[in-house]
């Protein structure tokens, strides 16, 4: 049996955090990986929309200000695999281009604790085209302790003061997974809660992710009167806490406020916060709250307190929006602290229609549903969620199998919609380290709509990045594919080729014979 010691920590500085830190960078981009830290749900197409409109939205208030000169920054906490960050461009270029009115001209930032998630950003190829554009940089940036950034691409650093427009800021997943503190309000007072750990003798025999894994807390009240002083820079929300709360566990983000008070300080005219995470904006949802329990996905999460944060930045005249409907998977906020913030009214109205009216957290409800009834969905529900969805490849991957039954019924205007569809999430495919094979899927489908030119670009692209040997009926496809473009050669090529890897191919043969007359 394997021998435990006990230690006792502040919550803050419990070894927890420390684990967290080690497994992202150990893990860097590879802590994505087929979704063993979430990532769909605050980074598919949707929600890239829904930001992309609000950033819209602001840039058109600042040029409705007379703001259209100097750059405004978008900075991204916690980009991890990137893909919010490829959406979020790609949407707001689209609607710069449509709208083509006068902007201020902005660019993107994408920040993370582990350098190695930098430079993986920097080789993306789903990428390349925003870097040169000026559109994109990127900076390591430790959430705790950095004040300012150094931007890799540029070479530039942006220092408090430096910047004259607000700071966006985009947060998803943020502020559940960096330290806060741990709070307990009992008959009108303030306790700290410190967590006693049962760990193994030899914790460093075991990676992180095993650490957490195998983690026991508990948890210890003492008193806490600092937190209650006058000097305390969260005094009021605390006070609210005193008088409105009883026998309740606060996780407090005292290192999300400094965060967030630290990068204000790199612009002279505010900030905007946009932010999604699994969070309470509500006082009565922290109302006789339990003590903590760690969400594990190889790294872990809790639940963010966004009424600390809308409580703190509200007392400052900030405006904040949250929907007015309770959310069940994810929270959508907006903090806009600025001067006259009211005044933002295209930045106000994209929320309202992007997030209040059916946002990302209505689309994640609706597509577990869509998940556990795809085999029961005909073509035209398929292509109208798929189009609410963004073209999304997650969604074509599950639904593919599901199209294809349903070909033979299938109108010419629904092939049609299909094929523009293949195309349109093509587009706007990021690229992460999965098991599956996006472009196999999609020629294999244009092959059986008989759409032999987009189905050969499709097939050739599977080969091109599968570093296996080719499967005979992807060759033979193929070879039907340039057959039917009259593309002889290659078809004999391809068909050859295919019957390398399985002479006994009685299609291909027939094929062959077909071309050459060879039996």
């Amino acid at each position: 049996m394997t021998e435990q010691r006990q230690e006792r920590f502040r919550f803050s500085e419990a070894p927890i955090w420390e684990w967290q830190r080690k497994y992202f960078e150990e893990q860097g981009l590879k802590a994505w990986n087929n979704d063993q830290v979430p990532q769909y749900i605050t980074s598919n197409p949707m929600i890239a929309e829904a930001y992309a409109e609000m950033i819209f939205g602001f840039l058109r208030d600042r040029a409705a200000q007379g703001e259209t000169k100097e750059c405004v920054t978008i900075v991204e906490l916690g980009a991890g695999a990137g893909r919010l960050a490829f959406h979020v461009l790609q949407k707001c270029c689209e609607l710069r281009d449509y709208a083509g009115i006068p902007l201020p001209p902005f660019r993107y930032v994408m920040t993370d604790l582990p350098m190695k998630n930098v430079e993986s950003w920097e080789r993306h190829p789903a990428l390349q085209t925003y870097i040169d554009q000026g559109l994109l940089d990127f900076a390591r940036f430790d959430a705790v302790a950095d004040h300012e950034l150094n931007l890799t691409v540029s070479g530039t650093t942006l220092r408090p003061g430096d910047l004259q427009q607000p700071l966006l800021i985009v947060a998803n997943y943020f502020f559940d997974s960096i330290p806060q503190e741990l709070l307990y309000v009992g008959d009108g007072r303030i306790y700290e809660c410190d967590v006693i750990v049962d760990f193994p003798d030899t914790p460093e025999k075991l990676s992180p992710a095993q650490l957490l894994e195998n983690l026991s807390m508990d948890y210890s009240h003492r008193r806490a009167p600092e937190y209650e002083h006058a000097d305390f820079p969260y005094k009021d929300v605390i006070a609210l806490y005193q008088e409105e709360l009883e026998d309740s566990h606060i996780l407090f983000p005292a290192v999300g406020l400094e965060c967030l008070e630290r990068l204000s300080r790199l612009s002279r005219a505010g900030f905007l916060l946009l932010t999604a995470d699994k969070g309470d904006h509500r006082l009565e949802n922290w109302k006789f709250a339990e003590p903590p329990e760690l969400v594990l996905h190889g790294s872990f999460s809790l639940t963010a307190n966004y009424h600390a944060i809308q409580h703190v930045f509200e007392q400052r005249r900030a405006e904040s929006l949250f929907t007015s409907q309770y959310y069940k998977n994810l929270n959508v906020g907006c903090i806009l602290m600025l001067e006259k913030p009211m005044n933002y009214v295209n930045t106000r109205l994209a929320y309202r229609r992007s997030i209040e009216r059916f946002g990302p957290d209505e689309f994640f409800s609706l597509k577990e549903w869509v998940d556990r009834h795809v085999e029961s969905m005909g073509v035209q529900p398929l292509l109208a969620f798929w189009r609410l969805g963004g073209y999304d490849a997650e969604f074509f991957i599950q639904s593919a199998k599901r199209f294809s039954s349903l070909l033979p019924e299938a109108s010419d205007e629904e092939m049609t919609d299909i094929r523009r569809g293949i195309h349109k999430m093509w587009s706007s495919f990021y690229v992460m380290e999965q098991r599956y094979d996006l472009a196999l899927d999609a020629g294999l489908l244009l092959f059986e709509m008989e759409q032999y030119e987009d189905s050969k670009l499709f097939l050739e692209a599977s080969l091109e990045a599968d570093e296996e040997a080719p499967v005979p009926t992807v060759l033979y496809c193929l070879a039907i594919c340039c057959y039917e473009l009259d593309q002889i050669e290659s078809a004999l090529a391809y068909t050859r080729e295919a019957l390398i890897q399985e002479p006994e191919h009685e299609e291909a043969l027939d094929l062959l014979h077909a071309l050459t007359g060879e039996v």
